[in-house]
């Protein structure tokens, strides 16, 4: 792979109006903007991040954490632009890396259905456990490993890219560097590890993402030809949301008491050589407040992660290009910050993730989301029963409930649940199940 055809501003969807603007504002920023100002990422505000929606302490929920991740997102491509451009390379969109990779974490998380991570393995249990069983012999192997191991990174290409019913071609239309950026596994769900069970496009788009790592240059893996090679930039999305989710959620646990200040602070400090650690100590006496002390330890610590990881890239830039580099930017730390993000992995399982607080959700998210599958898939795949009907005129025109194939229809399903925000959720269970009747 090469850089100069690797950041292409070439839209999707709108490949035969490609062409060279001259103004102050790049094809790649326009990326950016057009995801803020969408509906799907506003719907971020109202979708769980890992805590309970805020009550009186206000948490990270999927649109903060996409801003932040973002942010660092941006961070960590303007740093590794200028350690290539420092190394003599070469390329015309080098300086827009960082409005690239800023714009990709705006978007990696914009597929994820209501309820967080529970959310992803309802559905698929609906259908690999429950009353979903009994449509797999209506598809394809391919088609029914898509829905049993539904992966959020793959319906947010999905979503990015679809030409749903009365909307234009390309979907978003964003640039191919911006939409491979968003691709974390660039092969289809009947590749995908046994164990992870992640992939990055369904059946429906494995077309549209040939197309892009066709123009972009992206080969097959040199280690699986079933598979193909990383877009580079795909790194630095997936570095830029394991420094924000792992970090910020051990700030919210402190925040929510799950965590105590002395804990959080060991953990944070422990990211630091001697010398940096009683600076920060000193600066820890000054400041009082422990929310304010955490939040100053929490920035110090992604501002070293942002220089180490751009480091690491641009020492492995010649594995990244020629697809050999098979590991995250993350584990490539250098011992003592390995060892401190390793401890703050091990916490977060142990302390945050099993909470009741946490757990609560995922319970109450798999009962919601099974009982609206159970619901709709039902139909959408028998139309002409009286209670499929009515059922059907709730969901939105833009969505193919009309579809020629089974695999079609369950789409149009799971595109309509996984765009929903938590609490509307919430409310469309209540209200099919009799349990909140509007006032007559």
């Amino acid at each position: 792979m090469n850089w100069t055809q690797l950041l292409s501003t070439k839209r999707f969807g709108m490949e035969d109006y490609h062409e060279n603007r001259a103004d102050d504002r790049s094809e790649f920023q326009r990326d950016y903007d057009r995801l803020i100002f969408s509906a799907p990422f506003r719907r971020l505000q109202n979708k769980t991040q890992v805590f309970p929606l805020p009550g009186s302490v206000f948490v990270h929920n999927r649109l903060t954490h996409s801003l932040e991740v973002a942010c660092v997102g941006r961070s960590l491509g303007i740093n590794v632009a200028h350690r290539l451009q420092s190394k003599g390379v070469e390329s015309p969109f080098l300086d827009e890396i960082g409005s690239i990779v800023s714009a990709a974490c705006l978007a990696h998380d914009m597929g994820n259905p209501p309820f967080g991570h529970s959310g992803e393995k309802a559905i698929a249990t609906f259908f690999s456990e429950g009353n979903g069983q009994k449509l797999e012999q209506e598809m394809t192997e391919t088609e029914w490993k898509d829905i049993t191991c539904f992966e959020g990174n793959a319906n947010a290409f999905r979503l990015l890219t679809h030409q749903f019913t009365g909307r234009r071609k390309g979907g978003f239309a964003l640039t191919y560097s911006t939409l491979a950026s968003v691709i974390k596994y660039p092969y289809s769900s009947v590749f995908s590890d046994i164990k992870k069970q992640k992939f990055g496009f369904f059946e429906s788009e494995k077309a549209d993402f040939v197309t892009i790592a066709s123009d972009l240059g992206i080969p097959k893996s040199p280690d699986n030809p079933n598979r193909y090679s990383r877009y580079p930039l795909v790194f630095l999305v997936e570095a830029a949301d394991d420094i924000c989710y792992q970090i910020m959620d051990i700030e919210d646990a402190h925040k929510l008491r799950i965590l105590s200040t002395e804990t959080v602070k060991e953990l944070f400090l422990n990211f630091f050589e001697e010398s940096r650690k009683l600076r920060i100590e000193e600066t820890l006496k000054i400041v009082t407040d422990k929310n304010e002390q955490i939040a100053y330890l929490r920035s110090s610590v992604i501002g070293q992660l942002i220089d180490l990881c751009s480091a690491v890239f641009a020492e492995h830039e010649t594995e990244i290009l020629n697809g050999t580099f098979n590991s995250t930017l993350i584990k490539q730390l250098p011992v003592k910050q390995l060892n401190a993000y390793q401890l703050c992995s091990k916490t977060a399982v142990e302390k945050i993730y099993c909470s009741p607080e946490v757990l609560d959700v995922e319970l109450a998210g798999y009962k919601i989301i099974l009982t609206l599958l159970d619901n709709f898939v039902n139909a959408v795949m028998k139309p002409e029963k009286a209670y499929s009907k009515q059922l059907l005129l709730r969901i939105p025109e833009q969505y193919e409930t009309s579809a020629s194939t089974s695999y079609g229809k369950i789409l149009s399903v799971l595109d309509y649940i996984s765009g929903m925000t938590d609490v509307y959720a919430l409310d469309l269970y209540r209200k099919i199940t009799g349990m909140n009747v509007p006032s007559l």
